[in-house]
């Protein structure tokens, strides 16, 4: 027996060492460095989480259509490019033209013909189904965006506009790369994001949205969400994306609601996930895409899940950036369960080696790119 315990020990402390292949992979900037495949976030271990799915197999009635069919075959992780800032747009649609920028007279138009580009890094650009200012139909009228990571919500953006909201919004706004205060430069084996409350806005990461100048035409506010859920949609792309982002849409919010988590179009209230349809993002042969944007952990939490006790979100003061994106796809209807409880919840990954395109983990500088 002590010889099982001493070998078990010797295991864990090998694992738990960075090892010297770990801390010379390329450097990025700002002690970044991409993660090897089953390093970026940690696995659910079902011994120790628990299952990903109840089997009441007789509530899960939403299904794929049987034609539904995609590649299992190619592999996914470190694949997706590098982004700095991911910007949505609000269009009150579902689907669009199928090259988004096409879109004459609109915002995304503005953002590829304006000739001012950020300096910040790349920018992702998603036309989203965020509903529209009221009185305001025109691809042209103000619309609102938001920026992630930094969960800031802009009003009032304008196609003539846009170069000013690239040089004082999206160039002074944090990137997936600005590193938390207390992130750890050394790819560690993965792990769960730490469960610590942070006492004060630094801690944490949060960095206040830009505050415009008395002549800006912008009007910025906090996101009130505590994690994102963003589904491709984009029918013009891929008639399965149309398919499926409805669908999962339906089953997400079957699981969000006994928690207390939904949050509708119109809903603002502090905490909870809110489900977007965004534009194509690449890689529709392997629908469904499904992004989690995930805050850093908050106070005022009952417990490692961030759900009080009695599953009814608190919605306790909400803030800061997001601290991780998990970049999914394969995802079906009888997935979403497990994303609910482990992805959203606790930055956990149910099916890495299937499922895992990649994203990243700002407390920890791990990328996977």
């Amino acid at each position: 027996m002590a010889t099982t315990l001493s070998s078990a020990l010797k295991r864990g402390k090998a694992f738990l060492t960075p090892t010297n292949s770990s801390t010379s992979l390329p450097q990025l900037g700002d002690g970044f460095v991409k993660a090897p495949e089953g390093r970026l976030f940690p696995k659910v271990d079902p011994a120790v989480d628990g299952e990903d799915c109840e089997h009441d197999c007789e509530s899960c009635t939403i299904k794929y259509p049987a034609k539904f069919k995609i590649d299992e075959d190619e592999k996914l992780y470190g694949h997706v490019n590098r982004w700095a800032t991911h910007m949505l747009v609000a269009t009150g649609k579902t689907d669009w033209v199928r090259d988004i920028s096409d879109e004459k007279g609109s915002v995304m138009e503005a953002v590829r013909d304006c000739g001012v580009e950020p300096n910040n890094g790349k920018l992702m650009l998603s036309a989203s189904n965020i509903p529209l200012p009221q009185g305001h139909h025109s691809p042209s009228d103000p619309t609102t965006i938001l920026l992630l990571p930094s969960f800031t919500i802009i009003e009032n953006v304008t196609p003539k506009s846009v170069p000013i909201l690239i040089e004082h919004q999206i160039n002074s706004a944090v990137t997936t790369t600005t590193p938390f205060l207390s992130a750890n430069p050394i790819i560690t084996p993965a792990a769960e994001p730490s469960s610590v409350p942070a006492s004060t806005d630094e801690i944490n990461g949060f960095v206040s949205p830009p505050i415009p100048s008395p002549s800006s035409p912008f009007t910025t506010r906090p996101c009130p969400h505590q994690y994102l859920i963003l589904l491709c949609s984009q029918r013009t792309r891929d008639a399965r994306c149309g398919q499926s982002a409805p669908l999962l849409r339906r089953e997400f919010e079957r699981h969000l609601r006994p928690l207390g988590l939904y949050r509708d179009l119109h809903d603002e209230r502090p905490g909870g996930v809110g489900i977007y349809f965004i534009s194509h993002v690449g890689g529709h042969k392997f629908s469904a895409n499904v992004m989690v944007y995930r805050r850093a952990r908050v106070a005022g939490r009952d417990d490692a899940d961030g759900v009080s006790k009695n599953k009814v979100d608190t919605g306790d003061k909400v803030m800061g950036e997001a601290s991780q994106c998990i970049w999914l796809a394969r995802v079906r209807p009888e997935d979403c369960e497990g994303i609910v409880k482990f992805t959203v919840l606790k930055g956990k990954v149910v099916k890495p080696e299937r499922q895992l395109r990649g994203g990243f983990d700002r407390e920890r500088r791990l990328v996977s790119w």
